[in-house]
This record gives C-alpha cells, structure tokens and sequence, in this order.
C-alpha cells in the first residue's frame, strides 16, 4: 500500500434536520475503486481521561467515486457491541470543530486507476 502526496481525498460533514452525513469529494480526473474508511473508535466521555472505547462509527464502502464527484457514506455508530439507535448515533463527533483540536482522523483506502492499493489520512473531529 503506499501513501500519495497528493490528496485526491476531501470530506465535509452534512447537518440535515437531525442528521449528521459524511460526504467524500474525489477531487481526482480518476476513478478510485474499493474506497473504505476504517472503523473508528471514540473516546469514552464518561470516563476520566477518556477510557476504553464503547462507541465506534463503520462506514460502508463504497465501489468507486467517480472523477470530481461527492458520495454520502452509509454509517453505523455501534455502542458496546451493539447497533445504536438515530438518537445515539456518533457522526456528529467527527465534525471538525475551529479552534479545537482533531482527535481522530479518517484512515481512507481505494485503488487507483493501475490497481494499486492507496491510501489517505484526514484529521476530523472535536
């Protein structure tokens, strides 16, 4: 897997009623295939210090994004080991928030036209 310097990549977060979306641009004139975002997992906020997980987002893949288009991923946030209910969903903590620090980051994988497996990292959240 090897990493570019360039970052074909962009993300933006969709407030729609009560409803957080993340919303992947390939700012690319190339297709990407087999785009995934790695699980992650948030801190535990009831927990002193942060603690051990009990919630993390999966996003579904997608096959391919399209040269200079957006995709709205599917999410899941997950509550120790268990699907959360739309009130307890989790998205909205990845929102990058001014000021603040970027606790997480989006880990993003895809194959590039040739096949070759890339990848991009992108700081999110509050």
């Amino acid at each position: 897997m090897s990493s570019n310097s360039v970052k074909p990549l962009s993300c933006r977060f969709i407030d729609e009623e009560s409803d957080v979306f993340l919303e992947l641009t390939n700012g690319t004139d190339e297709a990407l295939k087999s785009v995934e975002i790695l699980t992650v997992f948030l801190k535990d906020l009831n927990t002193p210090g942060g603690g051990p997980s009990q919630a993390h987002i999966r996003f579904d893949a997608v096959s391919s994004i399209r040269p200079k288009e957006n995709v709205v991923l599917s999410h899941k946030t997950w509550i120790n080991g268990k699907v959360a209910d739309a009130s307890e969903d989790q998205l909205a903590r990845l929102k990058t928030v001014s000021g603040e620090n970027k606790p997480y980051v989006l880990d993003i994988s895809w194959q590039d036209p040739e096949g070759k497996s890339r990848f991009q990292r992108i700081p999110v959240g509050h």
